[in-house]
Parts: structure tokens; sequence; C-alpha cells
């Protein structure tokens, strides 16, 4: 019960037994029951400072396992960098296209929802228009009448009638049929008024339009410029890896990178289980796909010539395609990662975690709750990838489990 349902509450509750002491003595009955309204009173005013108390301590606890997750991220960084500079000046490279692509979103959102409202204000400009025109016409019609008609009328009426009482009548008639004339005269006023104001509202949201579409065209030439930037960082990645044949240390130490996050974040967050309805570890084989995609590269396959294996399954998917989480957890990560790109991992209790790598975009942060279906990403080929798709791996603890043991339907071999 919220604190001014509570005040609802006890109040009815003390003027009840005010009443009883106005009609009669204080009876022991009387004072039990007070003492109980008291008593509890307290409890739940207690009881909802404790809610307060711990909501924000909950929190601030949120706040500092952000920062810890942040930190580490930039120890991360920092170790990532000193072994390859191109490394670094792709994440930059990446990241900037997400925040891009983000922000290019968010303008669509906005210009679909400025479309709508444009399209509905024309429309109410149309028929205001045409209510208009009718009322105009009719008036000019009354006006064109009583110019004709003049002061004779009330002339005739009197000359022509011997009856005082239909005389009367008419008379009233006529009064009515001026103030009829009155109302429509202030009623064409106000459609005039409301024609204007919608007329400035229509062209109002016709200038937000013409200001979203010009930043939209600055969002693309930014987009252009930071994926032609990537495209030649990774030619540049490209030939180093092949004129030094360090694939497959790269390689090996992008999986030590993943395994060490997944430990150190494993440490950081022991002290915040995640209880849900029905263990993760029970739906082994009835989870759906985070997208709909064709297999490109399968759990255990060789990968590096043979050196390395794929501890998840890459789905190739068009870019831009939402990602969504197969299960309810929370997010404890959602940056930028070498060798996985925009990668967000969600928790999902008693160790187990998805993780979903490569994206174009990440529409989650670190403490979000999330819940089946719910879209927490974009298909991309962040990471240096050379095509669009999503990496999905699913964890328990260290250890990496076949994702497609876990899914009700296998997908299409690319």
């Amino acid at each position: 019960m919220d604190e001014p349902g509570l005040k609802d509450f006890f109040g009815r509750l003390v003027h009840d037994s005010v009443l009883d002491l106005h009609f009669g003595a204080m009876t022991s009955h009387i004072r039990i029951r007070l003492i109980r309204i008291l008593a509890l009173a307290a409890f739940m005013s207690g009881a909802l400072a404790q809610e307060s108390d711990l909501t924000q301590i909950k929190e601030q606890e949120l706040e500092e396992v952000r920062e810890q997750i942040s930190r580490l991220k930039q120890s991360m960084d920092r170790r990532a960098a000193a072994r390859d500079r191109i490394t670094g000046e792709l994440q930059a490279a990446e990241v900037r296209i997400s925040e891009t692509r983000l922000h290019l979103r968010e303008l669509e959102r906005q210009h679909a929802f400025s479309r709508k409202k444009k399209a509905e204000l024309d429309g109410r400009l149309e028929v205001k228009a045409t209510e208009l025109a009718e009322e105009s016409r009719q008036l000019a019609a009354q006006v064109r009448s009583a110019y004709t008609s003049g002061q004779q009328e009330r002339m005739k009426l009197l000359l022509n009638q011997h009856d005082p009482a239909t005389l009367g009548r008419l008379m009233t008639y006529y009064r009515y049929f001026s103030e009829f004339r009155s109302e429509n005269i202030d009623a064409v006023n106000g459609h005039i008024r409301e024609l204007g104001d919608l007329r400035e509202q229509a062209a109002a949201e016709e200038i937000r339009l013409g200001g979203l579409a010009r930043a939209r065209t600055a969002d693309l030439r930014e987009l252009k410029t930071a994926q032609e930037k990537r495209q030649g960082l990774l030619t540049t990645l490209q030939f180093k890896i092949a004129q030094e044949g360090s694939e497959i240390e790269r390689l090996a130490a992008q999986e030590q990178d993943l395994a060490r996050l997944i430990a150190e974040l494993t440490t950081i967050l022991s002290d915040y289980p995640i209880t849900s309805e029905e263990p993760f570890r029970d739906l082994k084989g009835r989870l759906t796909w985070p997208i709909a995609g064709s297999l490109l590269h399968d759990f255990g396959q060789p990968r590096a010539s043979g050196h390395l294996k794929w501890h998840g399954v890459v789905l190739a998917a068009p870019r831009g395609r939402e990602i969504r989480a197969v299960y309810h957890g929370r997010v404890i990560f959602a940056d930028w990662l070498a060798g996985m790109g925009l990668l967000v991992i969600v928790d999902h209790g008693e160790g187990y975690m998805t993780l979903y790598g490569y994206n174009e975009t990440t529409l989650k942060i670190v403490g979000d709750w999330v819940a089946p279906g719910d879209v927490i990403a974009t298909v991309g080929d962040s990471g240096g990838q050379v095509r669009s798709g999503l990496y999905f791996e699913i964890r328990q603890g260290t250890k990496t489990l076949n994702p497609r043991s876990w899914v009700t339907r296998q997908p299409t071999v690319h």
C-alpha cells in the first residue's frame, strides 16, 4: 500500500474511534483498538521507510557494480591496446558507427512520429476547412436574407397580426433567429481561430521534419566516414596478420580476454544472485534462437587451421535485424570486446550466461533486467567481421555449452 493510501486508511480508522469516544466513554475495547491502530501505523510507516532505504541501497549497489565493470573494461582495453594499436582504433571506429546508428534509429522513430502527427494535423485541417466553408455559406445566406428584409420584418409582423399571443410568439421566434445568427457568427470566428492554430502546428511540424531530415543526412555522412575508416583498419589488420602469421595468437588472446572477463564478472556479481520462476538449467531443449538466421559456424567446429575451435555458433543474418534475449536475466556486460565487437552478456543465475556478439548496436545497459523475447541488440559485423551475423554462446561458469542442444529447432545450414 502506498503512503497516501496508508494515510487514508489510518485516517478512517482513527475517525471511527474518535466517533466512538464522542458518543460514549472510552471503554477498554476502544482503548485496545486505538493502541492497535497506533501500533499498526508505526509498523507500516517503518516498513515503508525500510522499503525506501532498501531501494536506495539497491541503486547504490547497482552503481557500484557498474563502476567495477567499467574499471574492468578499461583494464582490458589497456591490455588489448598494448598488444595491438590497430585493435584500439578498430574499437573506436566501430563504437562510433554503433553510436551513429543508434542516433539514426532514434531519428527514424522521431521522424515516423512527426510524419504521423503531420498527417493527423492535415486531416484535421481538411475537416475544419470543410466545416468552415459550410458555416460561412450558411452565414452568408442569412446575412443576405437579413439585409434584404431589413427592419421591415418586425413592422410586417406588427401590421399583419391581430392576435397578441400569435404576435408575441412570432417576435420571440424572430429574436431566437437573430440570436442564432449571432451564434453562427461566433462559431465561424471560432473555427477560423482553430484553423489558424492548426496551420501553425502543421507548419511547426513541417519545420521539425526538415530538421530531422537534415540531422539524418549529417549522421549518414558521419556513418559513411566511420565505415570507410573501419574498412581501412580491417585491410591493414588483415595484411598485418598475413605478414606476421599471427592469426592463431590473436584469436587465442581474444579467447583469453573473454574467459578473463567472464571470470571477473562472476566474481563481481557473486553477491547478487538471480532467481527465476524456472531455473535456466531446466530449459534445455526449450529455448528459441535469438534471431532467425542460417548457421555459419557451429559449436566445436575447428577454426584457425584447426588450432582452435568455436565455443558458440555464428548465425548469418542481415545487418540491423533485432536480437532477442532467450530467457529472463540481468545484463551484466554491454560493451565492445576484441574479437566479439559489441557484446551483450545476460546472467540467468546459477552461473548460466548467454552471450550475444558481433552486434551493430546494443540496446541495453548493465543492470537492465530482460525477459524472453526482449530486444537487446541488432545484428552487425563488429569485432572486425567480414559479414554480418550473430555470435551466440551459452556458458555455465567457465564451461561453454552447445547452443544447439538448448533450442527447440535447428537452424538452416548456410
